[in-house]
C-alpha cells in the first residue's frame, strides 16, 4: 500500500540520528494530540524523545521501484518462482480462512494470496523500521508529503491506543506500512478487521485477520465479484494513446475503446469499462485493458505496474493450484 513519491527531501545530514525531542513541529503535533484526542502529554513527549530521524527512509522515498523501473524489470522482482512456491504453501496452510474469505467477499483466493506475497513474502518480510521512527521522519522532515504522513502518525497513535499496543515496539516499512498486507495506519483503522473474532484486530501475526482485512479493503474500494481483472488487447495501426496508463476509475467502454483502436482478447461485453495500458515487456511493447477490479488493485498501491504484478502472480498461483501444485 505504498504511495510512489519522487520529490526530494530537505537537506539533513546523512549520518544524523537525532531524536524528536525539543522539536517545534513535534511539539505542535503533541499539542494537537493532547487537545483533540486527550492523549497524555508526558507519554507523547517520552515517545518522541525516543523516536529518531532516519536518512535511509528519506533516501528510499525518492527512488520507489514503481516509478523508476520498466515493467519488464519490475515484473522480475515480484513474479518469481520463489514467490510462487511460497504462495502455494501459504494457500495450503491458510486454506480454510482463504475459502471463507472468498465466499464472504467474492475476492478470488489467488488475489489475496498474491497481494500478501508481493507485499511481504507471505509475512516473512514486513519491515525493520520502527513505525514511530518512519512516520516521525516523514511527518517532520519530508516536506513534500508532510501533511499526509502527519495524518498517518496521528492514525498510528490512535490505533495503538485502540488496540492497546506499545507504539514504540511496532515495526513496518520505511513508509510506515505494517503487517502481512502492509496497511498504512489510516487503512488499518478504516479497513482492518478481526476476522477470526478473537477480540483483537491483528494484521501483524494473525494470517486470518490479514486475509480478511485485504479482502475487506478490496471490496470497500469497488471489487466486483466474479468479474475479470485485466485482459490482453490487440491494437490497430492508428490506435490512440490518449488516456494510456492513467490511474483513473474506468470510464471508457470497450465499445468506445474499440473506436480508439483497442480490441480485448478475449472478447468481452461492449459496455464493460476499462483503462488502456501500454507496458514495456521482455519481448517488446504489450497492450492491455485494465477493468474495474484492476483499478481496485491500484487503490492498494497507486501503480499500474504493481497491479499487473499482482494479477500475473495471482494467475500463476491459481494455475499451479489447479494442477495440484
Amino acid at each position: 500500500m505504498l504511495i510512489a513519491l519522487l520529490m526530494s527531501a530537505g537537506p539533513v545530514s546523512a549520518g544524523s540520528e537525532r531524536n524528536y525531542s525539543n522539536n517545534a513541529k513535534t511539539e505542535a503535533f503533541i499539542q494537537r494530540m493532547v487537545s483533540e484526542h486527550g492523549i497524555d502529554r508526558t507519554e507523547l513527549q517520552s515517545l518522541f524523545s525516543g523516536a529518531h530521524y532516519k536518512q535511509s527512509i528519506i533516501d528510499a522515498m525518492t527512488r520507489p521501484a514503481e516509478k523508476v523501473k520498466l515493467w519488464k524489470d519490475y515484473r522480475k522482482i515480484f513474479v518469481t518462482e520463489k514467490r510462487l512456491r511460497q504462495g502455494l504453501q501459504f494457500w495450503r496452510e491458510q486454506r480454510s480462512w482463504l475459502e471463507k474469505m472468498q465466499a464472504d467477499y467474492g475476492v478470488p483466493i489467488e488475489y489475496v494470496v498474491a497481494i500478501i506475497g508481493v507485499e511481504t513474502y507471505y509475512g516473512r518480510i514486513t519491515g525493520n523500521y520502527r513505525v514511530v521512527d518512519a512516520l516521525s521522519t516523514l511527518a517532520f522532515d519530508y516536506p513534500p508529503r508532510s501533511p499526509f504522513f502527519t495524518k498517518e502518525l496521528e492514525h498510528f497513535l490512535l490505533l495503538t491506543k485502540e488496540q492497546n499496543i506499545d507504539p514504540a515496539k511496532l515495526k513496518g516499512s520505511y513508509a510506515g506500512a505494517m503487517g502481512y498486507g502492509q496497511f498504512m495506519p489510516s487503512s488499518y483503522r478504516a479497513y482492518a478487521i478481526d476476522y477470526d473474532a478473537d477480540g483483537v484486530t491483528d494484521i501483524w501475526s494473525n494470517p486470518a485477520d490479514a486475509i480478511g482485512s485485504v479482502a475487506n479493503y478490496f471490496v470497500r474500494h469497488g471489487w466486483q465479484r466474479g468479474e475479470d481483472i485485466v485482459v490482453r488487447a490487440r491494437i490497430s495501426a492508428d490506435y490512440s494513446s490518449e488516456g494510456i496508463n492513467k490511474l483513473v476509475k474506468p470510464t471508457l467502454s470497450l465499445a468506445q475503446l474499440a473506436e480508439r483502436g483497442f480490441t480485448p482478447l478475449p472478447e468481452l461485453a461492449p459496455d464493460v469499462k476499462a483503462i488502456p495500458l501500454r507496458l514495456q515487456g521482455q519481448a517488446g511493447v504489450e497492450f492491455w485493458l485494465g477493468l474495474q477490479n484492476y483499478y481496485t488493485i491500484t487503490r492498494y498501491n497507486h501503480s499500474f505496474r504493481y497491479a499487473m504484478a499482482v494479477a500475473q502472480l495471482a494467475e500463476k498461483i491459481a494455475e499451479e493450484m489447479n494442477k495440484g501444485g
